[in-house]
């Protein structure tokens, strides 16, 4: 891949440091709010099992700011009928849609004997739905691509042109391929749109080192709320929190490349259990965006410049950097304690590593063990608030508060709520 093949937005990507520039006060004031929002949905328009009115309802009600839809390779444009039986909802979903939205609202028509429903675009639910500066539906799309048997996902939000995926001859560039796509279309049309890499750990496809390389992306998910994507690893490969410090550690130290912020999101497909842990429910994991105003522009843009933080269930009251020091704060809970951990690597850092398993065909595929250098708890604290001063030998810093209750629904047994503060890079003095 050569630099002058990329996109003018991923060379910038390449030139951009995360060196605190200025300092960085992430709290609700008069000009700014959190709001909140889950960037990873899916609906019968794919492969989900609700209808996207009755998930937009529900991300409503539950008190959510956004809700992106991410269907795979699709947007929810055009005209679309789909078997009110046969469909991943079946007659239970469409039960539930006649009830909550009457009247004229839901089209069926009879084809071959079979009863038939009109699947509702994003701009109809727009229009129902949405209200302005309280409710937000931004529409997006999983690009749903892959190498060989491995899945390669990746969400663009803010998007009303499809990109369908390109392929590529490894993980590495089926990856580049496409964020150069929706880079190049961001350029071209003006609309401010994100991309982000799904769950690298579903089916083990992704590792750390091929995700390192990537120009232009710097996001992926910390945290998915589908129980298949194994967020915690196992004995050969690491937890996607290992893979974030191994990632930045080699983008900083190694590759002269900006961080890469974690998100956490729900990847919500199934809509309709109601045991605890079941299935891809909706309401596991969101981002918490500091905007001045709830338009997909400002959102954009405010995640780009690290105004945000991740949660399954902490919620903060604040994160401050200065030269000399981050401080994280929490809305703490009646009768609740919380850990917060900052993490990072150090510049003198052990920089060996070896193969995950001994096996050389099977090492290939896997990321490579690191030492204990790498992603080091640097300090902690169980106060509801605390501060790390800065020494100005780490290459980066971040922050994970860790709440002692459980997840209530969580997509691994024995999940805690947790909150995950972006890395920030210390001003080397």
């Amino acid at each position: 891949m050569f630099l002058s093949k990329l996109p003018p937005l991923v060379l910038l990507a390449i030139m951009s440091t995360s060196a605190i520039a200025e300092d960085i006060n992430l709290r609700s004031t008069g000009e700014t709010q959190w709001y909140r929002g889950n960037m990873h949905t899916h609906s019968l328009w794919s492969d989900g099992d609700d209808y996207p009115e009755m998930i937009a309802a529900w991300y409503k009600e539950q008190g959510y700011s956004f809700n992106v839809f991410t269907d795979h390779n699709v947007l929810l444009h055009g005209e679309r009928w789909i078997d009110v039986e046969k469909n991943k909802g079946g007659k239970i979903a469409f039960d539930k849609l006649t009830a909550k939205f009457d009247g004229d609202w839901v089209q069926t028509r009879t084809k071959d004997e079979r009863l038939q429903v009109r699947l509702k675009n994003f701009d109809q639910i727009f229009d129902r739905l949405a209200v302005p500066q309280k409710f937000l539906l931004i529409q997006g799309e999983e690009i749903t691509d892959g190498y060989r048997n491995l899945p390669v996902h990746m969400c663009v939000t803010n998007t009303t042109e499809l990109l369908p995926p390109l392929h590529g001859e490894s993980i590495v560039e089926v990856m580049q391929q496409n964020i150069n796509a929706a880079v190049s279309r961001r350029e071209r049309t003006g609309e401010k749109s994100l991309v982000h890499l799904n769950h690298p750990n579903f089916h083990y496809a992704i590792t750390a080192e091929q995700l390192m390389q990537v120009i232009g992306e710097n996001f992926f998910e910390v945290y998915n709320g589908h129980p298949t994507v194994n967020d915690s690893g196992d004995d050969t490969h690491p937890s996607t929190s290992r893979m974030w410090d191994i990632i930045n550690t080699w983008r900083l130290a190694k590759l002269d490349l900006p961080v890469m912020y974690g998100l956490a999101t729900d990847d919500g497909h199934a809509y309709h259990k109601t045991k605890p842990g079941d299935g891809a429910q909706p309401g596991r994991g969101w981002v918490m965006v500091l905007a001045k105003t709830l338009t997909p522009d400002a959102l954009v843009t405010a995640l780009e410049a690290r105004q945000f933080y991740s949660s399954s269930g902490v919620t903060l009251n604040s994160i401050a950097v200065t030269n000399e020091s981050m401080t994280v704060t929490v809305a703490a809970d009646v009768d609740t304690s919380y850990r917060i951990d900052f993490i990072g690597t150090r510049k003198d850092f052990d920089d060996t590593t070896s193969p995950a398993v001994d096996d050389e065909k099977k090492s290939s595929g896997l990321t490579r063990r690191y030492s204990k250098d790498v992603g080091i708890v640097l300090k902690s604290s169980t106060e509801d608030s605390a501060t790390y001063e800065f020494t100005g030998d780490e290459l980066y810093v971040r922050a994970v508060v860790t709440s002692s209750r459980q997840h209530p629904n969580p997509s691994e047994p024995g999940d805690f709520q947790q909150a995950w503060v972006q890395p920030v890079v210390p001003i080397e003095r």
